[in-house]
């Protein structure tokens, strides 16, 4: 039997839980990014534009987070960019550590900032994607 409402709570959340999540690590690649390459244990480039270009992105996705959980069917294809961005992102990230261009602790930084996520985000957004079709009105003719 459907649920009335397109959002279990576990689902609202971990969609606010992830919404606060990016939107501080975003701000702390943007603004303090001279501590974030303390945190991940790398030499500080010439230019930070990268990194905070990077932090911008992920706040962003923090906003989109947030926007599904108060608006889950309107903004379910944010969630869909963002399990994307996390899926693709991931793999980067992953191939860099297997080439050896990253040292192999980063698997944790990946795993809790994007890997843990991927199961529940495609749960939420399947969920979302078939309670709107639900709610849609036929648009098939009758012959």
């Amino acid at each position: 039997m459907p649920s009335d409402k397109p959002l279990l709570p576990w689902m609202k959340f971990l969609l606010r839980f992830a919404a606060w999540f990016n939107l501080g690590a975003g701000l702390h690649m943007l603004i303090l990014y001279h501590e974030t390459y303390k945190v991940i244990g790398m030499p500080k480039p010439e230019s930070h534009f990268p990194i905070q270009l990077v932090g911008l992105l992920v706040a962003l996705f923090g906003l989109g987070y947030y926007l599904v959980a108060k608006h889950p069917v309107r903004n379910r294809q944010l969630l869909l960019l963002g399990f994307l961005s996390k899926a693709l992102g991931s793999c980067l990230g992953l191939a860099h550590i297997a080439l050896g261009k990253l040292p192999p602790r980063f698997f944790l930084v990946f795993f809790f900032a994007d890997i843990i996520y991927l199961p529940p985000f495609w749960l939420i957004y399947r969920r979302l994607e078939n309670w709107a079709r639900q709610q849609e009105p036929s648009t098939r003719e009758d012959n």
